[in-house]
């Protein structure tokens, strides 16, 4: 397992899955909260098949990298350890720089799903010269009244409810979540605290200085933001940041987690005919 050291000491664990052919562009994957890169391997497969090299790692404090920080602890995965959140950004950029140091040549796009999305977004924000697209799943405006801080599990509550229905509509993926001993299901605020989860809170920068490709995926039951969220979060990135392709899709019948959900296929087809769309197949 390839890994890097952040500016704290903490060896962040990452995993390179190279494109089947000659690659058209380099994907950065980012999980979300709770989770690890090891629950998106049918995407991997999917992106590495159609020509894309993918890069994944753990986050601070989550998965294999987690279970190294705090000693085998599983109890801990999720806690983000010295530095917090910006340690966690600082990190997610750090292996940024790494992956454009192996593919100088090539096209960046950065994929983030949930938290995973919000951190793409600070990214973008703060070096949008590094990056030659972005996708955004299961995002939300990062701002109040637009990002659910509240009971995610709150409209499928019922007496034999697991809390983890918000996630997809298919029970597996609640039961698999479950049954993963590198995942946790306490929420982000709980496990960040109030200053941490507060630094998650932003906007699109306005005049990006880049016209990157956006593509924003969401679930039409999705309770993080949902499709009004992303439908603002849509507005903001072409009239504050000036983007010019923007494009949304709100997939009925589904919850959070878009890549494991009953559709996932389709999902899965139309990343993949935007991602085509932008980066021709090289010879």
């Amino acid at each position: 397992m390839p890994e890097f050291t952040d500016a704290h000491g903490i060896a962040i664990v990452y995993d390179v899955h190279p494109a089947s052919s000659a690659p058209r562009a380099v994907i950065q994957l980012l999980h979300g909260v709770g989770e690890h890169a090891g629950r998106y391997g049918a995407l991997i497969a999917a992106l590495t098949a159609a020509g894309y090299t993918v890069y994944a790692d753990d986050h601070r404090g989550h998965g294999r990298t987690g279970m190294r920080q705090h000693g085998g602890d599983a109890s801990r995965l999720g806690r983000l350890g010295p530095g917090g959140h910006r340690a966690a950004v600082a990190a997610c950029w750090q292996f940024t720089q790494l992956i454009r140091a192996e593919h100088p040549g090539l096209p960046l796009v950065i994929l983030g799903h949930s938290w995973g999305s919000f951190l793409a977004q600070i990214l973008v924000n703060q070096h949008p010269e590094a990056y030659d697209g972005l996708i955004l799943s299961g995002s939300a405006l990062r701002m109040p009244g637009s990002l659910n801080a509240g009971d995610l599990n709150a409209k499928w509550k019922t007496k034999d409810a697991t809390g983890l229905e918000w996630l997809s509509i298919d029970p597996r993926v609640a039961q698999q979540f479950h049954a993963d001993p590198l995942t946790v299901e306490t929420p982000l605020r709980k496990l960040f605290g109030t200053l941490d989860a507060a630094r998650l809170l932003g906007r699109p920068r306005a005049d990006l200085g880049r016209d990157l490709p956006l593509l924003l995926i969401v679930g039409r039951d999705d309770p993080v933001g949902g499709p009004r969220s992303v439908h603002k979060l849509a507005a903001e990135y072409r009239t504050r940041s000036k983007l010019t392709d923007v494009t949304t899709l709100v997939y009925p019948d589904a919850r959070h987690e878009l890549f494991n959900e009953t559709m996932q296929a389709e999902v899965r087809a139309d990343v993949l005919a935007w991602l085509d769309a932008r980066y021709p197949a090289r010879d």
